[in-house]
């Protein structure tokens, strides 16, 4: 008769541990008040994040109803083709017609205004972030150098500082930035403290040494030799009833 193996099965509870201490490495999640209001928080995010869904799908639903043209051009220039054919293959020529229309010239003009200063800006920001990529790559290269990380743990400090920059730029800002941004801003504080610390620390424990030696006249008796011999000021200034004294 074939032998079961018997394999432990995990409860619910200790499968949704081991996937909060994957998702956050940091954290002990040691009670339950820690495991569950991580929970509460990571719903708390999805519930924002279908919001925002919810919110974008509506105005391209709202978009599509008012003009179904609109949802064939944009599956169009999504399939890969040309949105100025698409947008004629559905609008028809007669957008030259509003193009050239005087009581759209105004609204034209600022149109094709933002139009070439959008463009402008990207090829600003693009040659800006070109010089900046190779002062970056210098930058990256010195420290990785000077610190000795390997090249995954450069990469990883990177691609960290690079989902930061994401997140902000869409408008996220998640627990665990505050969390490093915090640790950054205090850093220099914290090892400030430190220092003042010891330097209090050391100044007490040479207080103390001072205090252990022994002084004059403590009970204490003191080793002959030319280190220990009085000096002139701990001699005794005699007086005339000592001269006296010596002469008789």
């Amino acid at each position: 008769m074939a032998e079961v193996e018997n394999k432990q099965v995990k409860s619910r509870r200790d499968a949704m541990l081991e996937r909060l201490k994957t998702r956050y490495p940091d954290k002990e999640f040691a009670d339950d008040e820690e495991i569950f209001g991580q929970i509460s928080d990571d719903f708390d995010e999805v519930d924002k994040d279908l919001a925002g869904y919810k919110e974008r799908e509506k105005a391209f639903s709202d978009m599509f109803t008012s003009d179904p043209r609109s949802a064939s051009f944009i599956n169009s220039w999504r399939e890969g083709e040309n949105p100025v054919i698409a947008l004629v293959r559905r609008f028809g020529k007669d957008i030259k017609d509003v193009i050239e229309d005087p009581n759209w010239q105004e609204a034209v003009e600022a149109a094709d205004k933002e139009f070439v200063e959008r463009v402008a800006k990207e090829k600003e920001l693009d040659e800006l972030y070109e010089a900046n990529k190779e002062e970056t790559i210098k930058t990256r290269d010195a420290y990785q150098e000077e610190h000795g990380l390997s090249d995954e743990q450069i990469d990883a400090a990177i691609a960290l500082i690079k989902n930061i920059a994401n997140d902000a730029i869409v408008g996220k800002i998640t627990a665990e930035t505050i969390d490093m941004a915090l640790k950054a801003i205090n850093h220099d504080t914290d090892v400030s403290t430190a220092n003042q610390e010891g330097l209090v620390q050391g100044k007490n424990t040479k207080v103390e040494e001072r205090l252990r030696k022994p002084t004059a006249g403590d009970g204490m008796p003191s080793l002959a030799g030319s280190g220990n011999a009085p000096t002139q000021r701990e001699k005794k200034r005699l007086n005339v009833f000592d001269y006296a004294e010596a002469a008789s």
